[in-house]
């Protein structure tokens, strides 16, 4: 009689073992550099240009930035002392039962990201070409999107570990380190030809405040949130995934905000690819930003799947990897991305609250958290109410005081009433 097979091993809700950790401060922040660097980045830079003078919109990125990143630093720290992804950190917060519904709106978003990402490098692909004389044809928008997906899918097969320790930092972060040099120099040198002081001295026309403007810096690293614990677990030192997290993501996310804001002052163009290109070595520069992009992709794809594993674990995290990375590359074909912006912004929104509570029930517990991960049972009520109680407040904020913006105030709403009510309950 053939013997009863042993239960499939869930990988995403059990903490990661010692010898399977790697990273160092300095791979945390290699990476987080790298994900923190792309064209929708600096696009949303842009955006605060003529609603803010440049002092103003320096203001809130380099604030918006320190706070974001220190947020994805602190879920980092708690992820590699803990050793669990995100999807473990919900199921210990929130309950084994209740957990699975927001790592299924986890998983919608990064599908979501994952498919806006390949959009995203496909129309700059195609603008690249059509400025180099090329891609004139109507089919080939298909093809550049059907073999940035095919790179996605290629990476997702190999090791993540070694994607990010030899690839991303060895390789393609000094290219795109150099291809930032090139068009902050570029731009500099066009912003002092057309008188640097006049340009400092342009008042904004107003529109939007410094505090919503901090709102729209920090929207970016907190999109991340959902996704920096599958990677910190792999870190061997809570305070290097701190310290690597923080200071790459902050860097990054300062340099391409205020790249963005420079290039709308110097350049206005409803379409920042166009700008771009017209910097002297702009199509190099902007190409080499282009391949920086796929980490963005395979971030999502990865994440996705590491979620997806933990809610189907008959599949390995590789094979749902190469499942979702397949899926974002059909839908990039069939969906008008541009559309979908508002309902992706909308899934965004929920996570605010949900690392709220996280950070709050967690924060300083160590590997404690993976002893409360044993002891969680299906619904944890008190965090739930808090989650959704944030959710209202995210949405009610902007209609009843909408000069503080929305996710500062409930991030700090539900952490406080996490540490208060949860502290010492599930």
């Amino acid at each position: 009689m053939q013997a009863t097979s042993s239960p499939i091993a869930n990988e995403a809700l059990a903490p990661l073992p010692a010898d399977r950790r790697a990273f160092r401060w300095h791979d945390h922040a290699s990476l987080w550099f790298s994900l923190g660097v792309g064209l929708l980045v600096m696009q949303v830079g842009a955006f605060l240009i003529p609603a803010l003078s440049m002092p103003q919109a320096l203001l809130a990125i380099v604030l918006g930035s320190f706070i974001g990143a220190g947020l994805l630093g602190w879920v980092a720290k708690i992820a590699c002392e803990s050793g669990l992804a995100s999807a473990g950190l919900m199921h210990t917060v929130y309950g084994r039962k209740f957990a699975s519904l927001p790592i299924v709106l986890n998983i919608v978003q990064l599908i979501g990201w994952g498919t806006f990402e390949l959009v995203v490098m496909r129309d700059a692909t195609v603008a690249i070409g059509r400025q180099s004389g090329a891609m004139s044809q109507a089919w080939w928008p298909m093809v550049a999107t059907l073999v940035w997906g095919g790179v996605v899918v290629a990476l997702i097969s190999g090791s993540m570990v070694q994607l990010v320790r030899k690839v991303i930092a060895r390789v393609a972060l000094p290219l795109v380190v150099l291809s930032l040099l090139w068009l902050t120099w570029q731009f500099l040198a066009v912003a002092s030809h057309a008188g640097f002081q006049a340009i400092w001295e342009r008042p904004g026309e107003g529109g939007m405040g410094v505090m919503p403007a901090l709102d729209l810096v920090i929207a970016m690293p907190i999109s991340w949130l959902p996704l920096v614990a599958d990677y910190a677990r792999h870190g061997v030192s809570g305070k290097g995934a701190l310290r690597g997290t923080w200071i790459g993501y902050a860097i990054a996310n300062i340099w391409c905000y205020s790249l963005g804001v420079l290039v709308a002052l110097v350049l206005p163009s409803a379409d920042l690819v166009t700008a771009l290109l017209l910097a002297q070595g702009g199509l190099i520069a902007l190409s080499l930003i282009l391949i920086d992009e796929v980490d963005n992709a395979y971030g999502d794809a990865y994440s996705g799947a590491v979620s997806t594993h933990s809610l189907l674990p008959r599949l390995s995290v590789r094979r749902w990897g190469l499942v979702i990375s397949v899926v974002c590359t059909l839908l990039a074909l069939l969906l008008p991305m541009h559309s979908l912006e508002p309902f992706l912004l909308l899934l965004s929104s929920v996570f605010v609250p949900l690392f709220g509570v996280i950070l709050g029930r967690l924060a300083g517990l160590g590997e404690g958290v993976v002893q409360l991960l044993s002891q969680a049972r299906g619904i944890h009520a008190a965090p739930v109410a808090i989650w959704i109680a944030g959710i209202a407040c995210y949405h009610l904020l902007p209609l009843a005081a909408p000069a503080l913006g929305s996710a500062l105030p409930t991030l700090a709403a539900c952490f406080v009433a996490s540490r208060l009510l949860c502290a010492n309950r599930t």
